[in-house]
């Protein structure tokens, strides 16, 4: 990070927010918006609850819909204005008997709300909304002109957040800064570093679904040939592919998540960290990739097996098999150069490679900009004492269709407070947040809203 702050405003409460915003969250929850089978009714409801839930944000600010599932508030007209994005579509809830609390129910126990989307992706959103509502019922106005994109197909890689970033852009809109879900407030990121961190994608690893198909001649299971199956092919092209052929290496944006560790580290451990790991380089990318998990995620492209087909008979060999691969690809690389890896590593030219979709890696946005320092301080504002970091974001956000026309000031962040369990729960069972970190994220917006 610069060392060259941007002063900003403090932001006085003119009035207390609102009782009840964990309330609203949990009627969102009980909302279904899966999304792989959301309708137009589902949809109709979900908007017949925002207005019923923040009246002054349908009342005061200009609604407009774009493209099947994108809805868009205007507030203030302009052609930089801030672009907050949140999503309302969930991922499936899967067997609800797993979960603690009744996956849909939105229950509200011991200062946490319980379901599916608590913070993927409808807490953030709750506090974006929370917050205008806040300004809005208190005469104040934003700083600049703010647009509210809120899209309902981000979990199926879907077309609301990219019609409503081409279109704006179409309209000559340039926004000033753009901030989608990414990042959080979270305990100690990596070994050595205790203090909590505010980690802030200023840009997200590229995506890549390939299908690796093999053939060979079907025949009687009673009577296997020498050579190997279809399924016996890619099972060996499978079980390579767990050695993570892909170079391992430290980004510009990891090592400056280590550098702004440096001036809070009080243990010779944190020391240790901090200072090494920018200078070791190609050594601590190796030790971090023999950790796994988030360690090895960030510098490395990851890949692993998410679907397997091949025959549907107990007694026949079958005569194909194919398994699909999902990539999160590292900066530096491509999806041609990711294709190139996997050919070599599978070593196997009789297995064909299907590109069934994916995207680069983004550009990473400045983090010595006015941009970066709004958001370091409304963080702040709302978390005081937390480290302020950027990151490589490991998954994929509606925000990189933003980033083809905003390069340098779009981010990741959802500003709620995280444990590592409440994180290992997104995508899975028992997903929640705190009440604590939903007031804590409406306060990060208002600041954001009145200092940007």
């Amino acid at each position: 990070m610069s060392d060259d702050a941007v002063e900003m405003p403090e932001v006085e409460d003119a009035s207390p927010p609102r009782p009840g915003i964990e309330h609203r969250l949990s009627r969102l929850i009980q909302l279904d918006t899966v999304s792989s089978t959301v309708v137009a009714r589902g949809a109709a409801e979900f908007e017949e609850l925002l207005a019923e839930s923040w009246p002054l944000v349908h009342t005061k600010l200009r609604k407009e819909k774009l493209g099947e599932r994108g809805i868009l508030f205007h507030w203030g007209e302009g052609t930089e204005p801030l672009v907050l994005m949140a999503h309302f579509d969930t991922v499936p809830t899967g067997d609800p008997a797993r979960w603690r609390h009744p996956p849909l129910s939105g229950e509200i126990a011991d200062g946490t709300v319980h379901g599916r989307g608590a913070i993927d992706d409808k807490g953030a959103l709750v506090v974006l909304l929370d917050a205008v509502e806040n300004l809005l019922a208190a005469g104040e106005a934003p700083a600049r002109p703010v647009i509210i994109s809120l899209g309902g197909d981000e979990e199926t890689y879907g077309d609301a957040a990219r019609t409503i970033a081409d279109e704006l852009h179409a309209r000559g809109i340039r926004p000033w800064l753009v901030l989608d879900e990414g990042g959080a407030i979270i305990d100690g990121p990596l070994p050595g570093l205790a203090h909590e961190t505010a980690v802030i994608g200023v840009a997200e690893k590229g995506v890549l679904s390939v299908r690796m198909s093999a053939t060979s001649a079907p025949g009687h299971s009673s009577t296997p040939g020498r050579t190997p199956s279809a399924p016996e092919r890619i099972a060996k092209a499978i079980t390579r592919m767990r050695k993570n052929p892909f170079p391992k290496r430290l980004d510009g944006t990891t090592k400056q998540l280590f550098d702004a560790y440096r001036p809070v580290a009080t243990t010779a451990a944190g020391r240790a960290v901090s200072t090494l790991v920018p200078r070791l380089g190609p050594v601590a990318a190796r030790i971090f990739a023999a950790l796994g998990g988030e360690p090895a995620a960030l510098v490395q492209t990851t890949v692993t097996t998410t679907v397997l087909a091949s025959g549907d008979a107990h007694n026949v060999i079958p005569e194909s098999a194919n398994a699909v691969l999902n990539l999160r690809i590292a900066p530096g690389e491509t999806i041609a150069s990711c294709l190139g890896v996997l050919r070599h590593a599978v070593r196997d030219p009789g297995i064909e490679f299907e590109v069934i979709e994916g995207h680069d890696p983004s550009p990473a946005s400045r983090t010595d900009s006015p941009q970066w320092h709004a958001l370091a301080q409304a963080v702040t504002d709302a978390y005081p004492g937390v480290v302020v970091a950027p990151y490589v974001m490991l998954a994929a956000s509606d925000a990189r269709h933003f980033h083809h026309h905003t390069p340098d000031a779009t981010y990741r962040l959802s500003p709620l407070r995280m444990s590592r369990a409440e994180r290992a729960a997104l995508h899975g069972i028992d997903e929640r947040v705190t009440v604590d970190a939903l007031v804590r994220g409406e306060r990060f917006y208002r600041h954001l809203l009145m200092s940007a």
